[in-house]
């Protein structure tokens, strides 16, 4: 893979073998994030786990305090009272029937977090095939299966992200924007790593948190330390 003439400058200022403290790592991270565009911060956890066991998955929620710095649009699968709780919270669409035959006639994508209460599953079900695969799917464990639909919203509006495990045990998740600075981005990195942490199965064995790197969107990956959380 060839890569432009700022990646390979900024992947000269980082020591490949070293594993940074956070607050020197996130330094770096922000100072090689130089694109035109304020560049996310994605943080990328290997985990001690075999996702292709039941018992090692590792899935959650978490509300990072500085949020994540997108603008976050929320359907709300509801009827009734909810929906209108849902609306008055700041969901961006809100519906049942026909909000699936949107998804189904039109393909229709335009949002990137979806809540349901748990009557409007078997609603929502109809489509999991296409919401499945884009990580859309509401989920009890990550809070969007939920009769308070009020909450979630407010949560997910204020910076509430999704963490799950991959096919290669690998975590993905961002903590936030270039722009929030060190500061910042490092109380979301605590924040997050937190929850990894408490979320780990008792079927993990041996080391649960192998390695953490952390790179802006078009910036070179730094390695953390991780036994620093």
């Amino acid at each position: 893979m060839k890569h432009g003439k700022k990646y390979i400058e900024n992947k000269q200022k980082i020591d490949t073998r070293k594993q940074y403290d956070p607050r020197e790592g996130l330094d770096l991270v922000v100072s090689t994030a130089t694109a035109k565009f304020d560049e996310t911060i994605e943080v990328s956890v290997r985990l001690g786990v075999d996702s292709r066991h039941a018992d090692q998955q590792v899935r959650g929620a978490v509300v990072l305090p500085h949020g994540t710095g997108k603008n976050v649009k929320v359907l709300v699968f509801a009827k009734a009272d909810k929906a209108r709780e849902a609306l008055d919270a700041g969901a961006d669409f809100v519906g049942d029937e026909e909000m699936v035959k949107k998804i189904q006639t039109e393909n229709w994508f335009g949002f990137d977090v979806c809540v349901a209460t748990p009557d409007m599953m078997g609603v929502v079900g109809r489509i999991g095939r296409v919401l499945g695969p884009k990580g859309l799917m509401p989920n009890p464990k990550s809070g969007t299966v939920t009769m308070d639909v009020a909450k979630a919203v407010t949560e997910i509006k204020a910076g509430k992200v999704e963490y799950r495990v991959d096919k290669t045990n690998i975590v993905h998740c961002p903590i936030g924007k270039a722009s929030f600075g060190t500061d910042k981005l490092e109380e979301n990195l605590t924040t997050l790593m937190d929850a990894i942490i408490k979320a780990k199965p008792a079927a993990s064995k041996g080391t649960y948190i192998k390695s953490l790197v952390v790179s802006s969107t078009m910036g070179p990956g730094v390695k953390f330390n991780a036994l620093k959380f």
